[in-house]
């Protein structure tokens, strides 16, 4: 956990105590924000505004509803702040990765990190995002039932794994997967106040976690070991193990701190895409116009191109509107969290040391200031023109300022093309006799998952 130290710069005398609901419980708003998160952020900006003030258990909190707001924290004064509870907690499972270290460490990471993401390597993956949706795509027949989100992470798993570490998890998929689902649904207990205390007991529920995350550093170790005995294969891990930092003297990274940035980039980058790509079909399943709009395009390129690569990315803009707006309304990130390192304020309002500030995808991005009729599936809102007039912060799904998803580029490449070849062979329908739920835990996923019937274009 980061430590908060009292700030040398006292809040001003004009900050006042930001709006909020009663706490008569000791545990605050605890009960209220695990049961329903999103409703219950949802309901907080429209009874309180912008800046919201409330507990979860011992820890002060505060919602921010306001792009202008977000950007204050992302950006602006992001000194302010370091990681939320949630990803200190993360730390269990991930280390000091990407996702969860803090400065200095995560900007020599990154450093490091970042050319495995320029877009000529990136172009050089869609090769293989083609090739494994094909793959899939040929075990599929027609009339067939099956859970979309289940494939869709079996999909952007092998993805990633034969990408960014040349390996082919497909034989190991199930397991890694249900090892994920563990950690999901584990990882609540691990947000609980004074989980520090409970993890040392010997519970059935730690000794899952445990073995999950044994699993997946069964994993990572191991593609180390046969990455240092054939050398460099031009992925990600190959380029891991022999970077170099001349800003510290040309140090490379130990194989823990490789373990711990694989790990990062292994389960984000497929979990989160593979959420979007499940939100997106349920979506499409539900409106046959943009359904139709999206499959004339994708005809229209493919009749063009004899095979999908990076260059047809640029020819399918409806495709990537289509996915854009799919990402507006079940953003696979849903919530950001910052910690307060010093006395701040925000929007006029006192954000005292030690305040956890959530920044929510899904509150923001489904407001009707910014995106009218905001539970309506509308594709034609990301026109060029109507990016340009949204505040920069009224669409985040990648979060923002220096820690801004590494992996963005890769991502909506990865979506877009992913779609377009899936889409040219597939139509989806949506089973009936289902109930579709939201499961916000790290990521936002699709609770029981999303029955699809399979019908070939």
């Amino acid at each position: 956990m980061a430590t908060v130290k009292e700030s040398a710069s006292p809040l001003s005398a004009s900050s006042v105590r930001a709006p909020g609901p009663a706490s008569w419980l000791p545990g605050g708003q605890l009960f209220h924000f695990r049961r329903d998160p999103l409703q219950f952020m949802t309901n907080l900006r429209r009874d309180y505004g912008d800046v919201a003030r409330f507990r979860i258990g011992p820890q002060g909190a505060f919602l921010l509803g306001h792009p202008d707001y977000i950007r204050d924290v992302l950006v602006t004064n992001q000194e302010s702040f370091v990681k939320g509870r949630a990803l200190q907690r993360a730390k269990r499972l991930l280390g000091e990765g990407l996702l969860t270290s803090e400065n200095p460490l995560h900007r020599r990471q990154r450093r490091l990190a970042q050319p495995a993401f320029h877009r000529q390597r990136i172009a050089a993956y869609a090769d293989v995002m083609v090739a494994c949706a094909d793959r899939i795509s040929a075990r599929w027949q027609d009339e067939q039932t099956l859970d979309i989100a289940r494939e869709m992470s079996l999909l952007t798993m092998a993805i990633i794994g034969k990408t960014f570490f040349d390996h082919d998890v497909e034989a190991e998929a199930d397991e890694i997967g249900a090892a994920l689902t563990e950690i999901m649904r584990l990882f609540q207990m691990l947000m609980l106040p004074y989980s520090e205390l409970l993890e040392r007991l010997p519970l059935p529920a730690n000794r899952r976690f445990r073995q999950a995350r044994e699993r997946f550093d069964e994993l990572i170790y191991r593609m180390i070991r046969e990455h240092r005995r054939s050398g460099d294969r031009g992925d990600l891990l190959s380029m891991l193990l022999s970077a170099q930092d001349e800003e510290t003297g040309g140090a490379g990274m130990s194989d823990e701190q490789v373990r711990d940035e694989a790990l990062t980039i292994f389960l984000a980058g497929h979990e989160t895409t593979a959420n979007a790509l499940a939100w997106t079909w349920y979506l499409l399943a539900q409106h046959a116009e943009v359904e139709a709009k999206l499959h004339d395009e994708v005809d229209r390129v493919w009749k063009t191109d004899a095979q999908l690569s990076a260059a047809s990315v640029s020819q399918l803009p409806y495709t990537e509107m289509v996915l854009t707006e799919a990402m507006r309304l079940y953003p696979p990130a849903w919530v950001l969290g910052r910690l307060a390192v010093k006395d701040t304020e925000v929007g006029g309002y006192a954000i005292p040391v030690g305040s956890l500030v959530l920044m929510s995808q899904w509150v923001v991005q489904r407001d009707e200031r910014y995106f009218p009729d905001p539970l309506r599936f509308l594709p034609e809102r990301w026109t060029a023109e109507a990016r340009t007039a949204l505040p920069q912060f009224a669409y985040f799904p990648f979060g923002g300022g220096a820690r801004r998803c590494i992996g963005e580029n890769f991502a909506w490449t990865e979506g877009v093309l992913l779609i377009a070849a899936l889409g040219k062979d597939w139509r989806f329908k949506f089973a009936q006799n289902q109930k579709i739920e939201t499961q916000p835990r790290i990521t936002l996923r699709p609770k029981n998952g999303i029955q699809m019937i399979l019908e070939r274009r």
